[in-house]
Parts: C-alpha cells; structure tokens; sequence
C-alpha cells in the first residue's frame, strides 16, 4: 500500500495568524508548508514557530533564478533548518543542477523538489504560454529534466503523478489541490482527493484552505487522513 505524509499549508498572512493557527492544530500533525506570503511578511523569523514545536518545514518559495542566486538561497535555507523546498523545473538544468549541489553541501540537507506545472494552470493556459505539450507530457519531461540534474522529486498534481511515479520510481512526490470530494476547488483547476492522490503515488499531500478554514481544524485533518490511509 502507498504511503503518504500530510503537509498543512500555513497561507496566513503574518506570525501571529500562524501562532493562532497552530494552536487550533492538531499535534499529529508533523509537515507544515511555508510560503511566499507569509516568508515575505516575516522572513527567516517565521520558521521558529515550527522549529520549537519539532515541526517538519516545507518552505515553498519556487526558486526560479540564475544558478548562482538559487543555490545561494538553498544555502541560506537549509541553514535555518528546512526540510524540503521548493524551485521550479523551469529553471532549466544549469540551475536545476547548482540547487542539488548547493543542498548536499549542507550539513543538514534539504530534499528539493521541482514544479513541473503550477496546478493553476490548464492546457488552455499553455497554449497562452506557447507550449504545445499536454500537461502531462510536460510533467515527465521536466520531471526527467529535474531528476537527471541531481533533483530529489517533484511536485505535481495528482493527475499526473501516476505518469511521474512510473517514470521516476523513487522520486518524491508532491501534490497540491488536494480537496474531499464535496469540497470548494477554489482557484485550483486540477484537484484531486486525498485517496485518488496517493493511489497515484504522492508522497506528500499539501492541504491548506479544507483544513486551515475548516470550523474543526482537527476533524477536518482527521478526515483527510482516513482518506489518505483507504
């Protein structure tokens, strides 16, 4: 049976939202996923919340620079005790490649994964963007890209980690837009529910809005790893 870790995705807008949060949150709960809004309204301060609750730490920056700047940023991240982060594929294998070295120079290294496509995105918005892949064509080759330059694993919507997880064995996965099935999609056009994502080979499941605005953090929690665990 695939095995899957929850990752709660802390999207508020400053520290004291977040210390509010994690004490409505269950303490089962070992990942949390630090993003753009919240890192860029505290910086590097906002990790220690988690650090003295002996959290897992995702920080999800999607790093998309020359080489040099990205494996600079790894650096300086994994010496504030992240686990795993984020760059996009995109990037391109030069930078893809100066991120796996810059993290396995660390003392403690980092896991990184690449964005293949932004679960935003439709192949409706590619053709916008000029590519003329599908979604999941694009998917495996990034993903061969990302991984032949020394990356650890992906993050990718469920829909197509099935064709990552045969392509790339090991690889970890990880997989937004998560949603129950009756749940609001918001502003993500490729969703998935817990269950369907890790039939698909997810690794980790990144779940914010269902359990972050749920009235019962910890049911709603709960829920999604009953449904993990089918």
């Amino acid at each position: 049976m695939n095995k899957a870790d929850l990752i709660v995705a802390l999207d508020v807008p400053n520290v004291e939202a977040m210390e509010a949060k994690l004490q409505e949150l269950p303490d089962f709960i070992e990942w949390y996923k630090v993003g753009l809004e919240i890192f860029c309204a505290e910086g590097p301060a906002v990790l220690e919340p988690l650090k003295k609750r002996n959290k897992k730490i995702f920080l999800d920056l999607k790093l998309h620079d020359i080489p040099q700047t990205v494996a600079n940023a790894v650096k300086t991240a994994a010496s504030h005790g992240v686990n795993l982060m984020t760059v996009h594929a995109i990037g391109g294998r030069a930078m893809l490649e100066a991120a796996a070295a810059a993290a396995k120079e660390c003392a403690n290294p980092p896991k990184i994964v690449a964005v293949t496509t932004l679960t935003s995105l439709s192949e409706a918005d590619f053709k916008d963007l000029g590519i003329n892949r599908t979604v999941s064509e694009q998917a495996v080759a990034l993903g061969e890209l990302a991984i032949s330059s020394g990356i650890d694993g992906m993050v990718t919507s469920a829909h197509e980690a099935k064709a990552l997880r045969e392509a790339f064995p090991d690889a970890i996965l990880v997989t937004p837009g998560i949603r129950m099935p009756d749940g609001d999609v918001g502003d993500q056009k490729r969703v998935a529910s817990p269950s369907f994502a890790v039939e698909q080979g997810a690794t980790h499941l990144v779940i914010g809005r269902p359990i972050m605005h749920a009235e019962d953090p910890t049911a709603a929690a709960t829920a999604m790893l009953e449904d993990m665990n089918k």
